[in-house]
């Protein structure tokens, strides 16, 4: 792990593996790095594989105010140039994480050779708005403890906490939040639309399902799939926190599509 200062911003990260390609991981909100530590090995041996912890999240500089998602996308270009990764790379995120992803592509078509996404949180429907922003403000209040007994229940179906331990731990760095930072991501979920960028979209990308997902239920992905011209879509038995409850079939996932796409 590594840190870096992009534009006065502090940013922690990880450059690891070897090849020509490089693959972007962009964990979800309430996540860091550490979501991808089962999936990052995977493929070390062929490409390199960045992954870090998005503004606000893990341990990367807190988020107060205002943020749009432009900003954390450009994250990622000025990570990519401040480490020397020139041409395309393939990005692979998840939740909010997924987003952001598929904003870079929108926002960088000439740096992005391939998208996959896991249940891809692009936006807030109006009628949810409301109690979403309800729901926000009170764990900025009170803190993450307030949220985690139905965040996990949704989002870490009991039907994948067969190793506990995995489940623990994953619970225990999502308390872990700072609730403020927490709060000013998911109002910047809360204010994307992002249904006229899809349309537009031109770089192969692959939108996986949750079946087990009771955040973002497979119909919402699928709807995303369904809006990007030529856009794969299939659906795993996994949830919403995917690279962290079932890391192997989310590589497998992700390494078939890119070996499938040359990218």
């Amino acid at each position: 792990m590594d840190f870096i200062e992009l534009d006065g911003v502090g940013l922690r990260y990880e450059l690891s593996g070897k090849g020509d390609r490089t693959l972007v991981l962009v964990h979800e909100m309430g996540g860091s790095l550490e979501s991808w530590d089962d999936v990052s090995p995977r493929f070390g041996e062929s490409r390199r594989v960045l992954r870090y912890d998005t503004r606000g999240a893990g341990m990367s500089q807190k988020v107060r105010g205002q943020l749009g998602i432009d900003t954390m996308t450009d994250d990622i270009s000025a990570l990519l140039d401040a480490l020397g990764i020139a041409g395309k790379v393939a990005l692979a995120g998840v939740a909010v994480g997924g987003a952001i992803a598929l904003h870079f592509a929108a926002r960088y078509p000439e740096r992005t050779s391939a998208v996959a996404v896991g249940s891809p949180a692009t936006g807030v429907a109006p009628d949810r708005r409301a109690a979403a922003l309800e729901r926000v403000a009170k764990i900025e209040a009170a803190g993450m403890a307030f949220a985690v007994a139905d965040s996990m229940l949704n989002g870490y179906a009991p039907e994948l906490r067969r190793d506990i331990k995995r489940f623990e731990r994953y619970r225990a760095r999502w308390l872990g939040n700072d609730p403020a930072s927490y709060a000013t991501i998911w109002r910047m979920l809360a204010g994307m639309e992002m249904q006229g960028e899809l349309t537009r979209l031109r770089c192969p990308v692959l939108v996986i399902g949750g079946s087990l997902d009771r955040v973002s239920p497979p119909a919402l992905a699928k709807a995303v799939a369904n809006a990007i011209p030529g856009a794969r879509y299939i659906e795993v038995p996994t949830g919403h926190y995917m690279a962290v409850q079932t890391p192997d079939l989310i590589s497998d996932c992700i390494d078939e599509f890119l070996r499938t796409v040359g990218a």
